[in-house]
């Protein structure tokens, strides 16, 4: 229910609500000789500030490179590149905004990684609103090929339907999903293989912290041999894709050794102020790339929303770098 009315909700805070809450508290608070005009002013600032982060904010889009060290990399993998995207939410790229996905594919395969990973919220309620970006989303391909996890947005929760039906359109999005010719990681693994060496690219669905997200991963069968022959002892690099950052400290950390977690999630906050998100109110890690010893996360902010709407906070494509440790 929240998401399905999330952008009229933005909507009605940021342009009517919020700006009239400021002018009233100014004039309460200041003198009154000028507590008006000050509020007026403001009022029209706070809105001016959406109206950007609508128009101008969402439609940016940073490339971001980084690399991670380790020890249990093959050194056969070593300047081993994964284009990693996230939270498309494509149903807010219809109209004038479609471009926007175009963009981020020509971005992704400018980049020729050896693999392309996404960690969820491809739709943002229901399974129709992907249909007509297939053609776009198939056009992604990579030598190692595509890997991708569901989000929460990609199960069925914020659809005003019965279980039954619920459980339907899950099933379509999945079957969406493949459609595009990705791999569809549900609480399984690959393995990619250079000669005698090899990692293993694994996916988690999705679990988070707040019970009232899907909470399906399961850590021990997205790694169990059920799925192949591979055995993983300790030594074997692991990189796990998970959309909710919460599960890398409560699931992933101690139950597999995973050197590599990709999630998304968070968007960031889709505001940045002076380096501070809103995120950081919710999230222990919501951005970027955080270590615990040898092993780290990195959350991406996403190349969309829900809400189209951000501020000092492009969305992102990252390209991660693999590295031996010598």
């Amino acid at each position: 229910m929240i998401a399905r009315y999330a952008v009229p909700f933005f909507l009605l805070m940021a342009f009517v609500i919020v700006p009239l809450v400021v002018f009233f508290l100014c004039r309460w608070l200041l003198p009154r000789r000028w507590g008006k005009k000050v509020g007026i002013a403001v009022a029209l600032l706070l809105m001016l500030f959406a109206a950007y982060g609508m128009l101008v904010g969402y439609e940016q889009m940073e490339v971001h490179t980084v690399e991670f060290t380790s020890k249990d990399l093959p050194k056969a993998f070593d300047g081993y590149r994964i284009v990693q995207f996230s939270d498309a939410h494509v149903g807010t790229m219809t109209g004038r905004r479609a471009w926007l996905l175009q963009r981020a594919v020509d971005s992704i395969l400018a980049l020729h990684p050896d693999m392309i990973v996404f960690t969820g919220d491809l739709q943002n309620v229901y399974p129709e609103e992907l249909i007509d970006h297939l053609p776009q989303l198939q056009r992604l391909k990579a030598p190692d090929g595509v890997y991708a996890v569901l989000g929460n947005h990609d199960y069925a929760v914020y659809q005003p339907y019965d279980s039954l039906t619920k459980e339907a359109n899950c099933a379509k999005t999945q079957a969406l999903f493949r459609q595009t010719g990705w791999t569809l990681l549900m609480n399984e693994h690959r393995i990619i293989r250079r000669d005698s060496d090899s990692i293993v690219i694994a996916g988690m669905e999705n679990w988070g912290v707040v019970k009232r997200m899907p909470r399906r991963g399961d850590v021990k069968k997205t790694l169990s041999q059920s799925h192949s022959s591979f055995h993983t002892p300790h030594s074997t690099f692991i990189i796990m894709l998970q959309h909710d950052p919460t599960a890398w400290r409560e699931k992933i950390l101690p139950e597999c050794n995973a050197q590599l977690t990709l999630s998304g999630h968070t968007h960031g906050g889709q505001v940045s102020l002076f380096g501070w998100s809103p995120s950081a109110l919710s999230y222990q890690d919501y951005e970027g790339m955080v270590y615990e010893g040898p092993r780290a996360l990195y959350v991406s902010t996403g190349v969309g929303a829900l809400i189209p709407f951000r501020l000092s906070l492009p969305g992102e494509i990252v390209v991660i770098t693999l590295r031996a440790k010598k």
